[in-house]
């Protein structure tokens, strides 16, 4: 059984429409990466597979539920997938610690003992053990980032979604989070990583995804899909964002 599994999607703001049809699967353990340019869905995908994003038409399964079911019970399901956003969305009146067990104690209603232990853990996971008693605002963009990595990996997801995680970081702060993410797929986290690393979607996917224009252009693994795109759009994007000084001229 996938652990996502995405039939006939499509979803609309207004006029625009945003995702077409997609088809699409994440099966366990496997870590894909969604790559394209700015506007193609990448993000409203990831969305949807939640449901922060409510697709017009279409099913989102997770695990085998239906979360589009209008009768599914959507906490229950989304309690199995963690996300990482762009923004680190981190309670700033919180320290970090009380930042990864407040989800715990009052979503999965789990006493505190056990979730301050389950948060430790993760902190201690993403390097940050000795911060624990510091605020959001102590942190520097890259640690606020790993703490919401831990905090959605105290809550036990058996799904990790990334949406552009190291996009609004400093790029030398870029690589420890990174480096977080590669030890997660190393630990066999079911991940799906919207991106514009190349070099990490090369390094650590399993299956690279290229979309535009609200469809799945092409997919494969790294060398086939980044080493080698078959699709001209495909090709068109990887220069312009693997050799960003290339100018290509006519005449």
């Amino acid at each position: 059984m996938p652990v996502v599994e995405i039939k006939n999607l499509n979803k609309s703001f207004g006029s625009t429409h945003v995702l077409r049809g997609i088809d699409f699967t994440v099966e366990q353990g496997e870590v894909v990466c969604v790559i394209g340019p700015s506007g193609s869905g990448k993000s409203t995908l990831l969305r949807c597979v939640n449901l922060l994003e409510v697709p017009q038409e279409g099913q989102v399964f997770v695990r085998g539920e239906e979360i589009t079911d209008p009768d599914c019970h959507l906490d229950a399901a989304r309690s199995q997938i963690g996300m990482v956003f762009q923004q680190f969305n981190l309670f700033p009146h919180l320290n970090v610690l009380a930042n990864c067990t407040v989800a715990q104690t009052t979503v999965l209603k789990r006493k505190a003992d056990e979730a301050e232990k389950i948060a430790r853990s993760n902190l201690e996971r993403v390097g940050l053990h000795d911060k624990i008693t510091a605020y959001p605002a102590q942190l520097s963009g890259g640690q606020q980032q790993r703490v919401a990595i831990a905090r959605a990996l105290s809550m036990d997801p058996t799904l990790m979604l990334f949406d552009e995680p190291t996009s609004a970081l400093d790029p030398e702060l870029v690589g420890e989070v990174l480096t977080v993410m590669r030890k997660l797929a190393l630990d066999g986290m079911t991940m799906l990583v919207v991106t514009h690393e190349m070099a990490f979607a090369r390094e650590v996917a399993d299956r690279v995804v290229f979309m535009d224009a609200g469809v799945i252009v092409e997919q494969g693994t790294p060398d086939e899909v980044i080493g080698n795109p078959q699709q001209e759009r495909t090709k068109t994007f990887l220069r312009r964002v693997l050799d960003p000084t290339h100018v290509e001229t006519t005449g």
